[in-house]
């Protein structure tokens, strides 16, 4: 498996790299100025349970970090992640 950041598109996509790069998840957000939001998170349902929808939201941690920004979850799976892991608090722009 690999994720890609497909920056033009606002998401980053998983492929199965075992089977010709077929998509089979993507986490997407919308870009706002100094920071981004996560709206959506999916993998599909065959590819469930090894932990992939969580390395999407992390790549979108590292992106964050990379470019200085700030990230607001309003996906529920990637809010869920920013309340278990305490060391995604460095980029969680929490909205009152």
């Amino acid at each position: 498996m690999k994720i890609e950041d497909e920056t033009r598109a606002h998401r980053f996509v998983l492929l199965d790299d075992d089977d010709d790069n077929e998509e089979v998840g993507e986490m997407t957000y919308v870009p706002r100025d100094g920071y981004f939001i996560i709206n959506h998170t999916f993998v599909e349902p065959a590819y469930g349970g090894h932990g992939y929808a969580g390395q999407l939201v992390a790549a979108g941690v590292e992106k964050a970090r990379a470019t200085n920004e700030k990230i607001v979850p309003l996906c529920p799976f990637a809010n869920a992640e920013f309340n278990k892991k305490s060391d995604y608090a460095d980029v969680w722009l929490k909205k009152d």
